[in-house]
Protein backbone atom coordinates (compact mmCIF):
# COMPACT_ATOMS: atom_id res chain seq x y z
CA UNK A 1 0.00 0.00 0.00
CA UNK A 2 1.65 3.55 -0.89
CA UNK A 3 1.74 6.19 1.78
CA UNK A 4 0.35 9.37 1.04
CA UNK A 5 3.91 10.60 0.51
CA UNK A 6 5.07 8.38 -1.69
CA UNK A 7 1.48 8.66 -3.76
CA UNK A 8 1.76 12.86 -3.74
CA UNK A 9 5.73 12.19 -5.39
CA UNK A 10 4.54 9.80 -7.92
CA UNK A 11 1.26 12.47 -9.22
CA UNK A 12 4.17 15.37 -9.41
CA UNK A 13 6.37 12.99 -11.13
CA UNK A 14 3.84 11.93 -13.95
CA UNK A 15 2.62 15.54 -13.78
CA UNK A 16 6.37 16.43 -14.66
CA UNK A 17 6.91 13.86 -17.17
CA UNK A 18 3.46 14.43 -18.97
CA UNK A 19 4.65 18.25 -19.44
CA UNK A 20 7.75 17.17 -20.81
CA UNK A 21 6.23 15.05 -23.11
CA UNK A 22 4.48 17.59 -24.11
CA UNK A 23 6.97 20.22 -24.58
CA UNK A 24 9.10 17.76 -26.88
CA UNK A 25 6.29 15.93 -28.95
CA UNK A 26 3.99 18.80 -29.55
CA UNK A 27 5.25 21.76 -32.48
CA UNK A 28 1.93 23.82 -31.52
CA UNK A 29 3.21 26.87 -29.09
CA UNK A 30 0.03 26.51 -27.56
CA UNK A 31 0.34 22.81 -26.19
CA UNK A 32 4.09 23.93 -25.96
CA UNK A 33 2.98 26.05 -23.29
CA UNK A 34 0.36 23.96 -21.48
CA UNK A 35 3.39 21.43 -21.06
CA UNK A 36 5.66 24.23 -19.16
CA UNK A 37 1.95 24.51 -17.10
CA UNK A 38 2.07 20.79 -16.35
CA UNK A 39 5.59 20.60 -15.34
CA UNK A 40 5.52 23.52 -13.06
CA UNK A 41 2.50 21.81 -11.81
CA UNK A 42 4.31 18.94 -11.14
CA UNK A 43 7.15 20.96 -9.39
CA UNK A 44 4.39 22.56 -7.37
CA UNK A 45 2.87 19.21 -6.06
CA UNK A 46 6.41 17.57 -5.06
CA UNK A 47 6.72 21.10 -2.97
CA UNK A 48 3.65 20.94 -1.34
CA UNK A 49 4.06 17.41 -0.32
CA UNK A 50 8.16 17.58 0.73
CA UNK A 51 6.46 20.78 3.16
CA UNK A 52 3.74 18.38 4.74
CA UNK A 53 6.13 16.00 5.56
CA UNK A 54 8.38 18.67 7.99
CA UNK A 55 5.68 20.46 8.42
CA UNK A 56 7.55 23.38 7.58
CA UNK A 57 5.97 26.01 5.81
CA UNK A 58 8.49 27.04 3.19
CA UNK A 59 7.56 24.10 0.71
CA UNK A 60 3.87 26.13 0.54
CA UNK A 61 5.13 29.68 0.29
CA UNK A 62 7.68 28.50 -2.55
CA UNK A 63 4.16 26.81 -4.24
CA UNK A 64 2.17 30.06 -4.09
CA UNK A 65 5.51 31.97 -5.86
CA UNK A 66 5.75 29.03 -8.61
CA UNK A 67 1.83 30.07 -9.24
CA UNK A 68 2.51 33.59 -9.15
CA UNK A 69 5.09 32.92 -11.51
CA UNK A 70 2.99 30.38 -13.76
CA UNK A 71 0.67 33.62 -13.83
CA UNK A 72 2.64 35.75 -15.47
CA UNK A 73 4.76 33.95 -17.73
CA UNK A 74 1.52 32.36 -18.90
CA UNK A 75 0.04 36.50 -19.56
CA UNK A 76 3.63 37.29 -21.40
CA UNK A 77 3.77 33.89 -23.56
CA UNK A 78 -0.19 34.61 -24.68
CA UNK A 79 1.03 37.96 -26.02
CA UNK A 80 3.74 37.10 -27.77
CA UNK A 81 1.66 34.32 -29.23
CA UNK A 82 -0.95 36.45 -30.48
CA UNK A 83 1.98 39.05 -31.91
CA UNK A 84 3.45 36.10 -33.97
CA UNK A 85 0.12 34.63 -34.89
CA UNK A 86 -0.31 38.39 -36.15
CA UNK A 87 2.49 38.50 -38.70
CA UNK A 88 2.63 34.85 -39.43
CA UNK A 89 -0.51 33.75 -39.27
CA UNK A 90 0.11 30.37 -37.66
CA UNK A 91 1.55 29.18 -34.38
CA UNK A 92 3.15 26.49 -35.73
CA UNK A 93 6.76 26.40 -33.75
CA UNK A 94 8.26 24.38 -37.24
CA UNK A 95 6.81 27.11 -39.33
CA UNK A 96 8.77 29.79 -39.07
CA UNK A 97 12.91 29.60 -38.57
CA UNK A 98 13.62 33.04 -37.95
CA UNK A 99 11.45 35.69 -36.61
CA UNK A 100 12.25 39.04 -38.06
CA UNK A 101 9.87 42.20 -38.06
Amino acid sequence: MLDSITFGLMIGTFLFCTGLLIVIIKRNAIFVMIGIELMLNGANVNFVVFSATDHNIQGQLMGIFVVVLAASESVVALAIMLNIFRHFESLDLSSFKKLKY
